[in-house]
């Protein structure tokens, strides 16, 4: 019976140890996937998007170092919703439907931001 017990206790931290595994190199995964991207942002109540310069894809935005959402809020605005030129660090992943409208299906991860600003370049978001 003890050797049961035994059993059980190592298959059990053998699953923890290998979820804490997966979730390091999913982590790592996304780390490598960092790019940068320009384009413009729009933040609001109900939405945060963002509209990739070089093509116009658009995506859901989630903001995981909570940098965004602020540096947006101290340009002003006195609507929601006003888009501004960003140049952002981050990557994209798969969207989660639970949480993000079914307009986006896929969501850009900011992890740094390196430029916000009112002033939106001419053309499409011309260099």
């Amino acid at each position: 019976m003890k050797l049961f017990k035994q059993a059980i206790v190592f298959v059990v931290l053998l699953g923890v140890a290998a979820t804490a595994c997966n979730r390091t190199e999913k982590a790592e995964g996304e780390k490598s996937k960092l790019k940068v991207v320009k384009g413009l942002y729009s933040f609001g109540p109900e939405m945060k998007s963002f509209t990739l310069c070089e093509d116009g894809r658009e995506y859901w935005v989630t903001d995981s170092v909570k940098n965004l959402e602020l540096s947006y809020s101290n340009l002003g605005f006195e609507k929601p919703y006003e888009p501004v030129y960003v140049e952002l660090e981050g990557y994209i992943a798969k969207s989660d439907t639970a949480t993000v409208s079914a307009d986006f299906d896929s969501t850009l991860v900011v992890t740094k931001v390196i430029k916000i600003s009112k002033e939106i370049p001419d053309g499409p978001c011309a260099q």
